[in-house]
């Protein structure tokens, strides 16, 4: 083999293993742009890829926000990082990175020293840089840049490979705004209707769901006793005062014990356990959260007292199926359950003397061994032919 052959051979070798460096480095960055752990971890990984790539001795990666473009990974020479964050640059052309966001377009500076316009007053321990705009469509979001110490043009191929990078970084962003809208979205939801229900709208299986299942739960209903003859006598501001501080009160408990509100209406207030999400001994759950509804509520009742505001609270629990999903109309959707055990849950609850908790025979069965109870008698309730038996709950059993 001649030399030539031989000069030939290292090239395409060097070459191939350039080759495969690249499509290392591209490879890492879609995995840190995948696993979704948060933007930072991908920005840091374009820019020591940019950087090691290019044989650069620094690389640095800001992004543009307020008009100012502001430093947010390093790799390299940290010399001048710190001025960096102290003094975000501006879009104009006394900079490489300010001058890739004015342009919009490559900026590549084979020597700083020789170029007039070049007049950044930070430190500056490099002779020759490259920096490209990262873009967003049409939106400037970022500029990337890499530096060497040594005066010299960067080739078209470490050109091309700072453009890729900066396309990721791009996907980055852009994924990392499309997650930061969908948890804002979810979190805005949440205030409107129960996080269970807004986690289950933005779930996979959410769709399923929504349509329509039959699942076994625990309801529970309450509502205010005498409530009707003080909102004949209030006033709307006090009326509206009581009502705020009486959901708070109940609205706080709530997520505690792993409960979904259904819906408030007035002084009533449904919650129902083990739907969208599985509950643990959810009749156990659902009486915890009546028993801590009426020691809150307590309180409450002495600092209304005090105002003259007489009102107490009855508490109905009852377990069985119901068919759980979306209910509406096009425009304005809730989750609801529907059954005749939410109806003997609503009817026990008007049933409840204040400070008293009622729970059906089926409820009883489930918690007989960790909850005090005394009979409360076969009751005639409104809407079911026959008397129903019922439980009054006394607290919980010692473990």
């Amino acid at each position: 083999m001649s030399a030539r052959e031989t000069v030939d051979v290292d090239e395409v070798l060097r070459e191939n293993v350039n080759l495969r460096e690249q499509q290392r480095a591209v490879s890492r960055v879609l995995r840190a742009v995948a696993r979704s752990e948060g933007l930072q971890p991908v920005l840091d990984e374009v820019v020591e890829a940019a950087t090691r790539l290019c044989s650069a001795k620094n690389g640095r990666l800001w992004l543009f926000k307020n008009g100012m473009l502001h430093v947010v990974a390093n790799c390299g020479e940290r010399r001048g990082y710190d001025y960096d964050e102290q003094h975000p640059k501006v879009p104009d052309r006394t900079s490489m990175a300010g001058r890739a966001a004015l342009t919009r377009e490559v900026v590549h500076i084979p020597d700083v020293d020789a170029d007039p316009q070049y007049t950044y007053a930070g430190p500056r321990p490099y002779r020759s840089g490259l920096n490209v705009p990262i873009m967003l469509d049409d939106e400037l979001i970022g500029v990337i840049g890499i530096v060497r110490d040594v005066v010299g043009p960067f080739d078209d191929e470490q050109i091309e490979l700072v453009k890729t990078f900066a396309d990721q970084a791009a996907i980055a962003i852009a994924n990392a705004r499309l997650l930061d809208a969908v948890e804002r979205q979810r979190t805005e939801l949440s205030r409107f209707i129960s996080p269970q229900v807004a986690d289950l709208i933005t779930s996979e299986r959410g769709e399923q769901l929504l349509a329509g299942h039959r699942a076994y739960i625990s309801v529970l209903f309450c509502d205010l006793r005498d409530f009707t003859a003080f909102a004949e006598t209030a006033e709307p501001e006090e009326l509206f005062q009581v009502l705020r501080e009486y959901h708070g009160t109940l609205g706080d408990l709530i997520p505690n014990y792993n409960g979904t509100l259904e819906h408030f209406a007035g002084d009533g207030l449904m919650v129902f356990f083990n739907d969208p999400v599985s509950v643990e001994d959810h009749e156990l759950q659902a009486i915890r959260l009546a028993l801590a509804a009426q020691s809150c509520f307590s309180d409450r009742a002495t600092a209304w007292r005090k105002r003259g505001i007489e009102l107490g609270l009855g508490i109905g629990i009852a377990a069985g199926y119901a068919t759980l999903g979306r209910i509406g109309f096009e425009g304005r959707y809730d989750y609801g359950a529907l059954g005749p055990v939410t109806n003997l849950a609503s009817r026990l609850s008007s049933q409840a003397q204040p400070g008293q908790i009622l729970i059906s025979q089926r409820t009883f069965a489930a918690v007989e061994d960790d909850v005090e109870v005394e009979p409360a008698g076969e009751l005639e309730l409104k809407g079911f032919s026959r008397p129903v038996g019922a439980y009054e709950v006394r607290g919980l059993r010692a473990s």
